[in-house]
């Protein structure tokens, strides 16, 4: 399929052909470690999107310096299709949860797949009593306490430093609930993950802290259940290329560059080169 798709993408999205086509000059693709991955700085300066394909959302990343990333998205229920299968395969029906965001500076970004998608999952729970939450711990603090009281599961999407003020100030045991971290320091307090999760894990009497990890280029999420090791849902592969050759594909359980087929994104494109 991913090989089909590269196809579909020469043949449609001009950006992408002149990229590969230097690369690869004449060469075709017999497998996915051959096929050529587009750097994502091109997101920042380019209109990644196939020829006749109308822009029904853009997502920006979340980035504090520079030109934001763009992502033309041309059909927003394949986004839609994508995270709610991902969330299925590692979670559930969502409709078991009640689901709780903890995402401050996110919530001002409108823009941002991450509050688009969460915004999403809340709305699909159909649970009364799910919701964002921006800077008031003391009212999450006190939902979580009624939440548990009910054994009800829950799962609170929280954003790296909000979720250790929450802990600093408000600790509980939680039994019913899984909490969900989705990085973004964004320069307010930088922590080692490790440490954060420790943190967590103390503060709220919890064995594992899991990690939910997206960008705004890519249209399917990996998430982790615990020690930082993230799985992807099976339309989306990691690849790690050598960072002296960055055409070079290395294999496995060594360090490189990160490389992403993300098949959801079959109209912007599939094929990443992350930094």
């Amino acid at each position: 399929l991913a090989l089909k798709i590269f196809d579909y993408q020469i043949q449609n999205n001009q950006i992408y052909a002149e990229y590969a086509k230097l690369i690869l000059k004449e060469k075709q693709p017999i497998n996915i470690y051959e096929i050529p991955f587009l750097p994502i700085s091109f997101f920042k300066n380019e209109q990644i999107i196939c020829q006749g394909k109308a822009v029904e959302k853009v997502f920006l990343s979340s980035g504090t310096t520079g030109n934001q990333s763009k992502h033309l998205i041309s059909n927003i229920s394949i986004y839609k299709a994508s995270y709610t299968k991902a969330f299925e395969l590692f979670y559930g029906d969502v409709k078991q949860y009640c689901i709780l965001s903890l995402l401050p500076n996110y919530r001002q970004q409108e823009d941002s797949s991450l509050i688009y998608m969460v915004d999403d999952l809340i709305s699909k729970s159909e649970n009364i009593d799910s919701g964002f939450y921006l800077n008031d711990y003391k009212k999450l603090d006190e939902k979580l306490k009624q939440l548990e009281a009910k054994g009800q599961k829950t799962i609170l999407f929280g954003v790296s430093y909000a979720l250790l003020d929450l802990a600093e100030q408000f600790s509980q045991k939680l039994n019913h609930t899984i909490i969900i971290e989705t990085g973004g320091t964004k320069g307010k307090k930088e922590i080692v993950k490790e440490e954060l999760h420790q943190k967590l894990k103390t503060a709220f009497s919890l064995d594992i802290i899991h990690s939910e990890y997206g960008m705004s280029e890519l249209l399917s999420q990996s998430y982790s259940d615990g020690n930082g090791i993230f799985q992807c849902p099976p339309w989306k592969q990691v690849l790690i290329r050598d960072v002296n050759d960055p055409l070079s594909i290395i294999g496995e359980n060594k360090t490189g560059g990160i490389n992403v087929i993300d098949l959801a994104n079959i109209y912007s494109c599939p094929f990443i080169a992350t930094q």
